[in-house]
């Protein structure tokens, strides 16, 4: 049985490598916030769990492309962010069906189709900018964001107020947007993720 207080990129690799125990200990270690992600999109309880369920389905079938030095959660992140809009959106598309007089909605909703590859690379975009950020930053929002912990326990655990933490995510929210539309203004799915998950300030 592997130990729960493994780092990231050793359960990355034992993942990579087909280690149902890696699975599950990351599912442990991840399931609840991405659950408060997907939650926050789709905002109804029984949706987000069959979501949840996708999202780590996802990361089994495609554990050979996690890549060692990237954050697990980072990719849970954006994986979560696209199957919970794209429920969303199948979801308005279908309820748009029944209006008979309502037959032009084809351009507000055109058929996507992200495959897993596409999450690869809108998470290494992410990752980026998210890297980017100062240090301190880059801390507090991976520890928010990506590990889902609550802004009282990253204020304990770093030593600052939970004000300076609320303020850190709000600049470090403006940052990443700034990052990814100078660098990638054709990516709007991009730009929109960390938008998602923002919290209100």
């Amino acid at each position: 049985m592997m130990c729960s207080k493994l780092s990231d990129e050793k359960l990355a690799r034992a993942l990579t490598d087909g280690s149902v125990d890696a699975f599950r200990l990351l599912y442990d270690r991840y399931n609840r916030s991405v659950y408060a992600n997907i939650q926050k999109i789709v905002r109804q309880s029984e949706y987000a769990e069959d979501i949840l369920q996708e999202v780590f389905v996802a990361l089994w079938e495609h554990r050979s492309k996690i890549k060692y030095n990237q954050s697990v959660g980072g990719w849970l992140f954006v994986v979560s962010f696209n199957k919970a809009t794209t429920f969303l959106k199948k979801k308005l598309k279908e309820s748009l069906d029944y209006i008979e007089e309502y037959t032009d909605y084809e351009h507000i909703l055109p058929e996507e189709t992200i495959n897993e590859d596409e999450y690869l690379s809108q998470w290494m975009i992410v990752e980026e900018a998210v890297n980017a950020l100062p240090a301190r930053k880059k801390e507090v929002f991976k520890l928010c964001r990506f590990e889902g912990k609550a802004k009282e326990e990253v204020a304990s655990m770093m030593g600052i107020s939970t004000l300076s933490v609320k303020d850190y995510l709000k600049q470090s929210n403006r940052a990443i947007k700034d990052y990814i539309t100078l660098k990638y203004p054709h990516l709007y799915t991009v730009i929109v993720i960390t938008d998602a998950f923002s919290d209100n300030f």
